[in-house]
């Protein structure tokens, strides 16, 4: 079995994991801004209290998006920087799917899913400007497939698409963020723990054999940039229509 080192800091709080041959470590911490001064550090540590040399690790994974910029840019470097460093490859993680993960494993823990019983989960992120980072996976077996791969919604739209097609499960930030109708789906809150869904994703991503070049690594970017005016967000308001933008 591999070990695997995973860092994320999409969101706010900042996620560690380190996973396979017996290890099971995490580190939930704050983030934002905090990130790129602590992930190094916080990864490094990790990995002294497991007994574990980076030489060791099989893989290094990260929190490509989407996401906040600087985050998804600190988690990115950091992990090529360290897997450059070792001469290990990388794994492009899904941010969105964290949250799927994460939401797979409360309904698990409550008997109201498995490991084997398949879900659909739409995943809905405050995205800020009154957006969302939205995606739609499906669990089938053992590992995650994306049905809706992550883009940036408008609330109207979001709100057309799932009354034409209302969604199942729904976990994410948007929904405590906005005043969001999900109908009769299920809605799963995050945990205050990140790390468990990142190591867990980590595993998943690592034996489907995605691993690949620290130099082939990239966030994944749905916004074309971090701000927009107050006219530009006035136009992209009155030229919306009744459709998901990809």
């Amino acid at each position: 079995m591999s070990v695997l080192l995973a860092l994320d800091s999409s969101t706010e709080h900042m996620a560690l994991a380190l996973v396979g041959q017996g290890h099971a470590a995490f580190v939930d911490a704050d983030g934002g801004a905090l990130a790129s001064q602590r992930m190094v550090p916080e990864a490094m540590a990790l990995l002294k209290q497991a007994g574990v040399a980076l030489a060791e690790v099989d893989a290094i994974g990260f929190g490509r998006g989407p996401g906040a910029f600087t985050g998804l840019r600190t988690a990115c470097s950091v992990a090529q920087g360290l897997a450059f460093g070792a001469g290990k490859p990388v794994l492009a993680l899904d941010s969105l799917m964290l949250v799927a993960e994460d939401a797979r494993q409360q309904l698990a823990a409550r008997q109201d899913g498995g490991d084997a019983a398949p879900l659909d989960v739409w995943v809905a992120m405050d995205a800020r400007m009154n957006q969302i980072y939205l995606g739609r996976y499906r669990w089938e077996g053992a590992r995650w497939s994306a049905r809706l791969e992550p883009a940036l919604v408008d609330l109207e739209p979001l709100r057309a698409l799932w009354r034409e097609t209302p969604p199942a499960i729904v976990a994410g930030s948007a929904l405590g963020a906005f005043e969001l109708d999900t109908g009769a789906a299920l809605r799963v809150p995050q945990t205050a723990s990140r790390a468990r869904a990142l190591g867990a994703l980590a595993l998943q991503a690592f034996e489907a054999g995605q691993a690949e070049d620290a130099a082939q690594a990239l966030p994944l970017y749905v916004r074309d940039k971090v701000a927009l005016t107050t006219a530009e967000r006035e136009a992209a308001k009155a030229e919306a229509q009744g459709s998901v933008p990809r």
